[in-house]
């Protein structure tokens, strides 16, 4: 056994650049102990051979595609999930994805390897969609909103971090939101002008959900970049349906955004 205090000259030592054989020469310690201690060092900063096969910016501190994460947690916060069942010894990121629009679940899947780049993403058939998903013992640290039940049953509060990262990328953050909960549409009605029927079309978006923190983070998201927008009064069920239809809004979000696909 040795005093911490050599253990932590040892440390420093090798951290400066000194090979472990001179570092257990100067401190009279067995070049077998060094190496451990080395190995320990190692191992608690992340930086062993062979760590990345799994990422984490809080764990390891690695470099995060800030777009693409801001898309992914607006994806997460609409239609994902956070799923850890007992048979499986890691958690999996989810995100369900309709059928009708491949390019989104294309569009998902390419979000998670930019996010999570030493990870594969597979796809679950389900009736009518895909599970788009990826397994990591990191999820939580990524999203750190997940918890049991349901998103509309607890509180949906963004850490500081992720807030300054949907600031900076707010229409990625919109974009994700828009892909799982939202959608454009296009109504129309008729007028009759001098004894003729004419039709006027005119689109619009729509973003639903039931839990009002989530509507929060998107009106507010609206706010910031400009988009007018009403909200319907809440369903029997719970839901909250925010509606844009100001015509300079739409050509905004439609520059942005766009229809499903």
């Amino acid at each position: 056994m040795y005093e911490l205090s050599v253990r932590e000259r040892a440390v420093d030592l090798l951290r400066g650049g000194i090979g472990t054989a001179e570092t257990a020469h100067r401190l009279g310690v067995p070049v077998g102990t060094v190496s451990w201690w080395k190995h320990r060092d190692l191992a608690k900063r992340g930086e062993l051979p062979g760590r990345k096969r799994s990422t984490c910016l809080r764990c390891y501190s690695d470099n995060l595609n800030r777009p693409a994460y801001s898309y992914l947690l607006g994806l997460y916060l609409g239609d994902g999930h956070i799923s850890h069942p007992k048979q499986h010894r890691v958690p999996s990121l989810f995100i369900t994805c309709d059928d009708k629009w491949p390019g989104i679940m294309d569009a998902v899947e390419a979000a998670m390897r930019q996010v999570l780049p030493t990870l594969t993403p597979c796809r679950v058939r389900r009736p009518g969609c895909h599970n788009v998903k990826v397994y990591s013992k990191h999820l939580p640290c990524y999203f750190p909103q997940h918890g049991p039940g349901k998103k509309h049953e607890r509180a949906i509060v963004l850490e500081p971090w992720q807030q300054e990262i949907v600031d900076t990328h707010p229409w990625e953050f919109l974009r994700g939101l828009i892909h799982s909960d939202g959608t454009r549409i296009t109504n129309w009605t008729t007028k009759t002008v001098r004894g003729e029927v004419h039709r006027y079309e005119y689109p619009r978006y729509f973003f639903t959900n039931t839990s009002t923190d989530i509507i929060g983070l998107f009106t507010a998201t609206l706010d910031a970049v400009g988009v007018q927008w009403k909200a319907s009064i809440p369903r029997p069920t719970g839901q909250i349906n925010i509606s844009i239809a100001r015509k300079d809004s739409v050509a905004l979000m439609d520059a942005h955004i766009g229809p499903k696909f």
